[in-house]
């Protein structure tokens, strides 16, 4: 199975002076998902975590709400020419009496996308493929902006692969307490996030009441979305978020922070879960 990390040549280039020196990359491989045994999905990530990937992500597709939806997650031997396990293509099995989705081109597009369907079409797959309606927007968990303040730095510290290669995005998933109950890296911020739930769907613990969620990058809609459909209420991020993400955090009561740096920060949507 592929490693976390991979060692390669590099010329160094310091104060004028060049050395060659090997250097510590992240892995970066493909991942087949597929469901039932036909192919659904494609992503690039970082190896490991693989099984939460593949149910995580089917928790953001509205496929799986519970563990008991899912019946077996294996990894397809025969994968190649030769036979070989390459341990890049994974198969969820879903449970007796689960639907299974309709695994049309535009749903692949929309599954593998960055960024999704555009505009109201995006929305309205998310409102109505959620398993867990209305449970973000009922939500009444409270953070104060004092712990928000503190979460950058306990993910960065929790970054183990990130100090080694600088090349990660991490995913976060704390207690409005600040307790940080699980990280994940990847080079995909998509893939990091689907780990996140897919470990907390095993864990029996969707939908995520009073959960916060961090991302260490910018907050796209798919993020968003992600958050939306794993019923967790609180999205922050340190960079950046998207309008269209902004859109689906007003419509579905998701708290979106944006700009998280220390004290400072910018709340986009659901202001009153933050308090002062």
């Amino acid at each position: 199975m592929g490693r976390v990390t991979e060692r390669r040549r590099v010329v160094r280039i310091r104060d004028g002076v060049a050395g060659v020196r090997p250097d510590t990359l992240v892995a970066e491989e493909p991942l087949e998902i597929r469901l039932n045994g036909k192919p659904l999905a494609i992503t690039m990530r970082t190896p490991g975590d693989d099984f939460a990937l593949a149910v995580g992500f089917l928790v953001s597709e509205g496929v799986l709400a519970t563990a008991a939806d899912v019946r077996a997650v294996t990894y397809c031997e025969g994968a190649t020419e030769d036979g070989s396990n390459t341990y890049n293509v994974v198969n969820v099995q879903l449970a007796a009496g689960v639907a299974v989705p309709d695994i049309t081109l535009e749903r692949n597009i929309y599954t593998t996308s960055s960024c999704g369907l555009c505009g109201k079409a995006s929305l309205d797959a998310v409102r109505t493929a959620t398993r867990f309606p209305g449970a973000v927007a009922a939500d009444a968990v409270r953070i104060s902006a004092g712990v928000l303040a503190t979460l950058p730095d306990r993910l960065r510290a929790a970054q183990k692969v990130f100090e080694r290669t600088g090349a990660l995005h991490a995913a976060g998933l704390f207690t409005a307490g600040g307790e940080l109950l699980d990280v994940r890296e990847d080079v995909g911020r998509h893939n990091a996030v689907d780990k996140i739930v897919g470990r907390a769907l095993q864990a029996g613990r969707l939908p995520a009441a009073g959960a916060v969620l961090l991302v260490s990058g910018r907050a796209s809609f798919e993020l968003a979305q992600k958050a939306v459909m794993a019923g967790i209420p609180v999205l922050a991020a340190v960079s950046a978020p998207s309008s269209l993400a902004v859109d689906l955090a007003l419509e579905s009561g998701l708290t979106l922070v944006g700009f998280l740096r220390g004290p400072d920060m910018n709340i986009y949507a659901g202001e009153e879960r933050i308090t002062l």
